[in-house]
């Protein structure tokens, strides 16, 4: 095996085991990068392209209790229901379960510990992150941005 081959070999697993990559064209939407510039601001672009975090307590997503949807930014595909949102006093909207094949999860190395990144099933925009600290029934607590969704009254 050539040096070359090993670095590149170690580089592409590297990016991979990290989660901080999305999988280009394996999702129904796709859009180019300046695409997505166009259509989010800063701070959207950051979370769902970046997989960055706004700060917690900021989105008034995490203390609305209307009933209704919240929806995909990048796409506008239904991901939870308001019947699943709960408090969880961390400062992002929760959820203990997401619509029916609505996200996809991977493994996230980017911080010390392995965590669960969940991103839409429908354009891979990053979303949050699941824990297994939730509320029955699942046990589950999708920790997601507010920046990332878009809520629409029933």
């Amino acid at each position: 095996m050539k040096r070359r081959d090993m670095l590149t070999g170690s580089a592409a697993f590297a990016l991979v085991g990290t989660g901080s990559a999305t999988a280009a064209g394996s999702f129904e939407i796709t859009r180019t990068d300046a695409e997505w510039r166009a259509m989010l601001n800063g701070l959207e672009y950051k979370v769902m392209r970046k997989h960055g975090t706004e700060k917690a307590f900021s989105s008034p997503l995490d203390k609305n209790w209307a009933k209704g949807t919240y929806y995909c930014r990048g796409c506008d595909q239904k991901l939870y229901s308001s019947k699943h949102k709960f408090d969880s006093g961390t400062g992002w909207p929760s959820f203990y379960k997401a619509l029916p094949k609505a996200v996809g999860t991977q493994e996230d190395r980017s911080w010390i510990r392995v965590r669960t990144e969940v991103h839409c099933s429908r354009c891979g925009s990053h979303l949050g992150h699941v824990f297994n600290d939730g509320p029955k029934p699942t046990g589950k607590r999708h920790c997601i941005n507010g920046v990332a969704l878009v809520f629409k009254a029933a």
